[in-house]
Parts: C-alpha cells; structure tokens; sequence
C-alpha cells in the first residue's frame, strides 16, 4: 500500500507471520493428566496435602502475549523503515559527486552535507568508487575515485569557502577523471547561482562518459548580499540586492560595527515586490560614520551579508588647483592657504607640481580624489575640460572659487553650477550705495540647512548669478539682500559648487571665520573616492599587503586563514581561496577586499540540456527511521514480562506474599500515624492561595517581574526557560518553570532571584511596590535589574539612556548598599564556571553587585563579606534576550556581535548567578580547608 510510509529490507520474512496458527496450537497443547492411584493409609493425608496439578490450558492473555512475542520478532527480522526514502539512482562504473562549497552554500551545508551523505550511503550499496569534488577548494586538490569511507571523510572534513565557485577549472578535472570510468553517475550538488562560463563548464562535465544524471539545486535563493556603501553628507547607505524571482517584499536590517565588534548604527532595507535591489540609510553623525569598520545584515550567516570599510569610506582625497603663484613672504595673501587649513584636519590634500593648467589637472585627476577645490581659474583649459567633466560626471565634486580671473571670464562654463554675469559687484566701496551685505539664513533644503548662519560674516564683493528660474533650487546659501553666496548643482554623479568670493579674506572675511571650515567639511562629506591610486608608469606596483582580517563563510570576520596570502591592491582584484574577502594591511592601515562588486547581481543557475536521464534531488535531511531496534526491544521486553508470569504462575513469588503482607500494613500504620497528627478541626482552614504558595515552594523557580509590556515579559519569560533548560543539561539543578511576578501583590519571598528587565514604556512602580522590593531585598532575596542599553548601566553620572534613568528612579527609593563592578576573585565567577566576564546578547557593560566590606584589601575580599549573597545586580547586557529560545530550543535574538561563543557564555553566566544565589559564599570558603586539614591531622 504506497499510502503507508513503511517499508520492509527483507519484505519476503514476513511470510513467517503464517506460522503463528502452529504456534499459537503448540502454546494451548498440554502434557497428559497424570493417573491417580489412591495409597488408603495415606487417605488421611490426601485429603490434608494440597495436590500439585497441572493446568490443563495457558492462560488467553499468555497465549496472546506470546503470539505478539513472534510476531514482534517476525517484524523486526524483515528490517522495517518508517518514512523511507526513494533510493537514487547510483549505478554505473562509479558515481562523482560535485558540490558547490561557497560562501552561498554556508546557510544550509549540513542540510547538502546529509544529502551527499546518503548519495554515498546509496553508492556504498551497490558497491561503485566515488568520485568527490568541491568547486570552491584548489583546483589540484584530490578527487579520487574513493571508496564510501573515504569519500564521507573528505565530505566532512570539507567546509563552505567565503569565495565564488571555479566551476570550469573543477568540472574539467572531474571530466579528465570519468575517462576511465564510463557510464558514471553524476551528482550535482549547486548553490542555484550562476557563474561566470556556466555553460561551458557544464558541457565539459556532462559528455559522453556519463550514464545518468542528479541534479539539486536550493527550492528558493534566499540570500541577500550588501554590493556599496556610500557615505554620503546626511547618513551612510548601503545597497542590497537577492536573487529575481520573488514577487514577495522583503525587508532586511543592517548594522553597523566598529573595530571592536560594537554595534553602533542600523539601517532597514526593503525589496518591493519583484525588486531585486534594496537601499537604506544610516542616519548617524559624520563623525560617527568614521568609526565604522564593517556592516552586516542580521540574519543573514553567509560572507557576501558583510561588507568591510576601509579609508575609502572615511577620509577624502582633495586636490586643490590656483593660478596665482604662492608669496613664501605672505602667505595669508595665498588663495590656498585657508583652504589648507580648513580641510586638512579631515582629508588627504594632493597638489600639481606644475602650475600650467593642461599639465596640472590630469595630474590631479591622476590621484583620483574625491573633490577638487579651484581658487579663482577663470577659463579652463579646452583639451583637459572633456577629462575633467567625465570625472565630475563619475561622481567628483569640483568646488570652484571666485575671483578677478573669474569675474574677467565668460559666465557661460558648463562647469559652473550657475551662470554668471562677467565682473564683479562691490558693496561698501567709494563709488557704491550699498554696505557689506551679512549672511542670510541657510536654505533647509541645502547641505548647510543645520548650520547657524555666522552674524559677524560680511561680504563686499562678489560676482553675480543671471537670474534664472532654478536659482532658489541650485542656492545653498545667501546675503541678506538675496543674492547668492554658494551655488550647487548635481551633474551626473557628481556634483558642482560655487563660493561667489574669493577663499582669502579680500573679499569677505568668511573664509577666516569657523563656519568656513564647517561649511567645507559638509561638502567634502558629499564627495566620494574615485578608487585607488594606480602606481605610475615605470615604477614598481604596489605592495602586497598581508591578511588582517577575514570573513568566513558564515560572515564572521576570523583571523586569517591557513590558505591566505597577501594581497597587491588592484582595483577589480578577484576574490580567490589565497585572497577571500576581509582587510589586508596591519593596525597602521587597512585595505577592504569585498566579496560582491559594485555591479554585482544574483542571477539563477540555468539548468544546463542533459542529453542522458536525470533525477531531481531535494536537499533534506533523512527523515527515514530503522524500526528493527525498537521492535527487538519491545520483544525483549515482551518476554521479561512472560517470564515473570510464568514465575508467578509457578508460585515463585507465594512465600513472599507474607512479607509483602507485613510491609503493607506497616506502610498502612505509618500512614495512619501521619494522619491521625493532624488535628482534624482545621483541616478546613487553609485559605486562598495556598495552592499556588504550596506550588511555588515545591520546586526551586526562578521568577521576572511583569512589567505590563508584552515584548518584554515574552522575551523574560523565554529567557528564563533558556535558563532553566541550561540548568537541568548542566547541573544537579531541576528548577521549576518560570514564575511572573507581579510586584504590586504576588508573593516575592518563595522566588531567590528575580530578574527585571528595565524598559522606559513601562509604567512606574508605586511607593508600596517599592517598598516590597525592598522587603524581598533585606529578607535575603536579589532582583536583577537589566537596563538592556549595552553601555551604561545607570551608575555614572554620565549616562543618560532612557532605560538608565527609569533605573535611577526605582533606586532612588529603595536602599541600595555600595556597589562595584564584579571583581576578578569573587565567589560569582567561580561559583560554578570559571567565567572573567558576564556578557548577555551584548558583551560590554560590567555586572554590578555589593560592594566587600573590605574592597580596598585583595586578599580579604570576598571570603570576609560573609555568607550573604548581593541583594542587587545591575547590568545592561540583556541577559533574557541571550537565554531566550522558542519551543524547540532555538535562539529568539542573534547575539551582538553575532557570536554562538557569546551565547554560551551568557547561559554559563546565568548558572553561575543561580549557583551563587543558592549556594552562597561557599567557594570562597575552600581557602580555609588547608588550616582545617590541618588541625585535623594533630
């Protein structure tokens, strides 16, 4: 019946199941009755003894026990499989596995690992050499053949490679293989992305020396991978693309990390229906932005998910260009010289060694910076202006100053945001009836909108813009009387701007004022690198630089790797097995070496035409179960139970029965006595509540308070049964489910820890609940406050998180003793781990608990702090979300940084804070068992 999903190894046993009639007939058949011969003076005591007889037919429910015996024996003899699985096809003179192992294939490998397996386990059966081949390992690595053993000792032993496949190169070395083995089958095992010759390589694999093909490939492409990052003027954004084909909206969050691995910004990226590509922002501080060191999207374990950041992404390169010769003897007088100061905190300035326009910007343009400041050039060269507006075009920002040249040349520049009118406005001189004009409030719309316009700023001279309709829109700041003071404009990618007065101070004292240098430092922010710089002709190339740091397959960055070497700049460098993604250089300098392009897309395997059979697989795990075991030990079981019936039928366990008698009514008279203690009248006087105090003491529980937000008490109450789980795996301990308390009636007194996760939506406890906390506190119990902010934990008068202040206004009234951070000797960080730290799902902030008595003596502390335990700990780790799991164990909230290590610490953490509250200083006692062992032996 194909319904049923049961098969039998040796279906043809179950014949046997025939014999159970003969068998259940040769059970009931029973010896003859013996004769009876009557000796009379022993009439007397015939009918005194009790006479032996033999039961002339077994029991019905002995003779079914033992027909089910047979048939359990039967049953296990044909070797049945629950939920078996079709056997593949692995026939032919051997069978070649080729299983794509990059950084794709991370997500799931244990799920193709378990389905290769059983393509070996199938091949092993049939006795065929298997050929094994990974498309993300060395080209000359071993492929075999190899017997089954061999063949699952490299599989795993094989690990996913945080590099795109070489299909060509692998497929041609399996081909070159199969020569000699015609007839094979093939087992291709993809990752569902294309590659670069997929064709080609696929036509080399598939000739004529294959017999019949396997083909599995992902049922859907779920990766999402981060190709540019862009810190642009008013935040970072990142760019994310995932594979066509999904009509769904996707939605997917980025974080942001420094060099230390802290979280410091996050970003959400949405894909619309049917879009294949994703932006975000990160709205955070330019100065904040330069911290950042990599970026990862949350979820996703696979290498292309991580981008890391090198200068490219932080500090500008800025050429600058003046016609004007610099006076050595007056250099306030450079037109250059307030420029230099203005950006040289924060950017890479480069200069021409030549003063000739036709010979100084392509040099320039040769450095490939970011932005080029002009201080007063007037006309620009015609055979170096096509190369200069495709840089602009390229994303360059070309940042133009006025001056006497440029008010003498034609307004007409297509380099220009505006057009200008030829000479220049006075204000305030001899001939004039106007005054220096201030500036006017900072457009919003523009990248100086944030800025406070400078009151002490003039203008006297300038050159005007003809009016256009577009002025408002291409101003970015103004005099008072309207004129324009700064003109931009975008230009393909880049962009162009225009400061009206000169850069030295001789026509407005804006450039020696500090809104100059702000307003500077905004537009190199809208600038980006145009790339790396090339080493010029005839000198040496690059140097290499040495793995820093990698990212793995599953998108962690790692130490280099054994297989890693150094890596010679270049601007399209391959991503290769001897250079996998990561920062090549040292602390003094990185450079970023990432996974996907700029360009980069995810495009679905096309599945190549096979000219022999093929048989699609699915990647699964085997679910098939071997049901021999259980059924031979339910046989085994089945005849312990009939031999003790026939033991009972023979009266082996009658003389017992007077012991069993006398243990029967001594437990009767214990129970009688127990009973009878209790004083009947108030056997009616317990009263509400005692059924859950009863519950509550029964069992060690650890409890949280309900804070009245349902995230928070879920992610609690998780949390805990994580905890508790760990407890029972780890420990002697069997706690209780977790309790929920509310602190305004339940009963704290039963609960020795109680963990309460501070969140500023909640609402504030009252005077009277506080004042139960304290009770519960003096009374010997301890509450674990947890602001959950991962950086102060409210005990510096620095911090100013809104979690931290809801936690100095529940301490404010409770009486909270001297506090410090764990020390390194304290009984909780040996209490049952060795542990220096506590992190949570962050790892950062210290745990705070009572201070010893006497802290300023190492050698005293904590062995002199008594046998009390801290009524208090405080932490901002979130140790709830790093225990909590769902119901089949699994973690809820990724760690921060997204280490499974950090998880364990956590929970080890936890044991050890259930251990000490439990147990108490006793640890720190053993420093007395030397002298005790001492006076022993006198």
């Amino acid at each position: 019946m194909s319904w049923l999903p049961l098969s039998f190894g040796a279906p043809m046993v179950l014949w046997g199941l025939i014999a159970l009639p003969v068998i259940w007939w040769l059970l009931r058949l029973t010896p003859p009755r013996p004769q009876t011969e009557v000796f009379p003076p022993l009439k007397i005591l015939a009918r005194v003894l009790r006479r032996e007889e033999t039961p002339q037919q077994s029991p019905w429910w002995l003779t079914l026990l033992r027909l089910l015996l047979a048939a359990l024996v039967i049953a296990a003899l044909a070797e049945p499989v629950w939920n078996p699985r079709e056997k593949l096809p692995t026939g032919g003179a051997a069978l070649a596995l080729v299983i794509d192992n990059d950084w794709a294939a991370a997500p799931d490998w244990d799920k193709r690992v378990a389905t290769a397996e059983r393509l070996v386990n199938d091949a092993d059966q049939t006795g065929v050499p298997v050929v094994i081949a990974f498309t993300a390992e060395k080209p000359n690595a071993e492929i075999g053949p190899f017997d089954a053993a061999g063949a699952l000792d490299k599989l795993r032993a094989t690990k996913p490679r945080p590099i795109p496949t070489d299909r060509p190169a692998v497929f041609a070395r399996v081909a070159e293989a199969l020569k000699s083995l015609p007839g094979a089958s093939v087992a291709v095992l993809a990752d569902g992305l294309a590659a670069k010759d997929d064709e080609a390589a696929f036509r080399a694999l598939l000739g004529e020396n294959v017999g019949h093909v396997l083909w599995a490939v992902p049922d859907r492409i779920a990766a999402i991978g981060l190709t540019a990052t862009e810190n642009d003027v008013d935040g970072f954004r990142l760019t994310a693309i995932r594979a066509p084909g999904d009509p769904a909206p996707a939605q997917a969050t980025a974080g942001a990390f420094d060099d230390k691995g802290r979280r410091i910004a996050d970003a959400t990226l949405t894909f619309g229906p049917g879009e294949t590509v994703a932006t975000g922002d990160m709205k955070v501080p330019f100065e904040l932005r330069n911290d950042f060191s990599s970026v990862a999207l949350d979820g996703e374990r696979q290498a292309a998910a991580v981008r890391v950041l090198d200068e490219n992404s932080k500090r500008r390169r800025v050429g600058l260009l003046s016609q004007t010769e610099a006076d050595q003897a007056q250099p306030l007088l450079s037109p250059l010289y307030y420029i230099r100061r203005a950006l040289s905190p924060f950017a890479d300035l480069v200069e021409p060694s030549n003063a000739d326009l036709a010979d100084a910007i392509p040099q320039i343009l040769d450095q490939k910076p970011a932005m080029i400041v002009m201080a007063d050039i007037g006309t620009i060269p015609e055979q170096v202006r096509p190369r200069l507006t495709e840089w602009v075009e390229n994303g360059g920002t070309l940042l133009r100053f006025a001056g006497a040249r440029m008010a003498a040349a034609s307004g007409d520049d297509d380099l220009l945001p505006v057009r200008l009118r030829t000479g220049e406005r006075n204000l305030g001189g001899a001939l004039s009836w106007t005054t220096p004009q201030p500036v006017a409030e900072f457009p919003k719309t523009g990248p100086f909108g944030d800025l406070t316009p400078p009151n002490e700023v003039t203008v006297s001279r300038q050159v005007l813009a003809e009016p256009a309709p577009d002025i408002v829109d291409r101003t970015w700041a103004n005099l008072a009387d309207g004129t324009p003071l700064v003109t931009g404009l975008k230009k393909g990618k880049g962009t162009l701007v225009l400061f009206h007065i000169t850069p030295e101070a001789t026509w407005s004292n804006l450039p020696i004022s500090g809104s100059f240098v702000e307003m500077l430092r905004r537009i190199v922010q809208l600038s980006h690198n145009q790339g790396s710089i090339a080493a010029p002709a005839g000198q040496a190339a690059a140097a290499a630089l040495a793995p820093y740091r990698m990212i793995d397959a599953g998108g962690t960055l790692v130490p280099p790797m054994p297989d890693a070497r150094p890596l010679t700049p270049a601007a399209n460098a391959p991503v290769t097995l001897e250079n996998p993604p990561g920062l090549y250089g040292s602390e003094a300098g990185v450079v970023a070496h990432n996974l996907l392009a700029a360009d980069a897309t995810f495009a679905p395997l096309a599945r190549p035409a096979f000219s022999v059979p093929v048989t699609d697989v699915r990647y699964a795990f085997d679910e098939q179960q071997h049901l021999k075991g259980p059924l031979v030990a339910a046989a085994l079981a089945l005849l312990l139970f009939d031999t003790l019936a026939v033991f009972w039928m023979g009266g082996v366990f009658a003389r017992r029965r007077r012991a069993a008698a006398v243990t029967t009514a001594a437990l009767a008279l214990v129970g009688l006595c127990l009973f009878g203690a209790v004083d009947p009248v108030r056997a009616d006087d317990s009263k509400p509540g005692d059924d859950a105090a009863i519950a509550a003491v029964e069992k060690t529980r650890l409890a949280y308070v309900l804070t009245g937000v349902p995230g928070d008490d879920s992610i609690s109450r998780a949390g805990l049964e994580g905890l508790t789980r760990f407890l029972v795996e780890k420990t002697a301990l069997e706690p209780g489910e977790p309790a929920g308390v509310d602190i305004d009636k339940d009963e704290l007194a039963f609960y020795p820890l109680i963990y309460w996760p501070i969140d500023p939506a909640a609402p504030m406890p009252d005077q009277t609940a506080i004042a139960r906390i304290d009770a519960y506190m003096k009374q010997g119990g301890t509450v674990l406050f947890d602001t959950r902010d991962q950086y102060s934990t409210g005990l510096d008068a620095g911090s100013s998180s809104p979690a931290t202040e809801r936690l100095r206004d529940i301490l404010a009234n409770l009486n909270v003793p001297p506090l410090e951070p764990v020390p390194a000797d304290h009984v909780l960080t040996k209490s049952f781990y060795i542990l220096p730290e506590f992190p949570g799902r962050f790892n950062g902030s210290p745990l705070w608990v009572e201070a010893s008595l006497d802290a300023s003596n190492a050698d005293n502390r904590p062995v002199r702090t008594g046998d009390g335990v801290t009524p208090i700990m405080i932490t901002a780790n979130d140790f709830a979300g790093a225990w909590a799991v769902d119901a089949n164990g699994d973690p809820l909230l990724p760690t921060v940084p997204p280490d499974p290590e950090q998880r364990v610490y956590a929970l080890r953490a936890g044991v050890n804070i259930v251990m000490y509250m439990l147990t108490g200083n006793y640890k720190s006692d053993q420093v007395h068992v030397p002298i005790l062992l001492e006076r022993l032996g006198q």
